[in-house]
C-alpha cells in the first residue's frame, strides 16, 4: 500500500541565483530516480521484445500479475499525457 504525503509547496521564485529548497531537492531527486526507473522498464521491455515471442510471454506470464503490470502501466502512460499536454498548454501560452 502507497502512503500518501501531503504536495509540498514549492517556491514561485526563479531558481537561478539561490538556493534550492528542500522541496524542491526532493522533487528533483525524485524526479531522478523516475528517469532511471523509466529507462530500465523500457530496456527490460525492449529486451523481451527481443528474445521471445509474444505469445510465449502470454503463455508463461503469470496472468493476474500481467493484467496488473499492463493497468500500472497505462495509469502512468496517461499521467505522461497528461503532463505533455500541461507542457504543451504552456509552451503555446508562453508564445504569445
Amino acid at each position: 500500500m502507497m502512503v500518501k504525503f501531503p504536495k509540498t509547496k514549492l517556491s514561485d521564485a526563479a531558481t537561478t541565483g539561490r538556493g534550492l529548497e528542500i522541496g524542491e531537492v526532493r522533487l528533483i531527486s525524485d524526479l531522478r530516480v523516475m528517469h532511471s526507473k523509466v529507462d530500465e522498464l523500457f530496456q527490460i521491455v525492449t529486451n523481451l521484445k527481443a528474445r521471445h515471442d509474444e505469445s510465449a510471454i502470454h503463455k508463461y506470464a503469470d496472468q493476474d500479475v500481467l493484467s496488473e503490470d499492463i493497468e500500472r502501466v497505462d495509469r502512468i502512460y496517461m499521467w505522461f499525457l497528461n503532463l505533455k499536454e500541461e507542457s504543451s498548454k504552456s509552451t503555446s501560452g508562453s508564445k504569445k
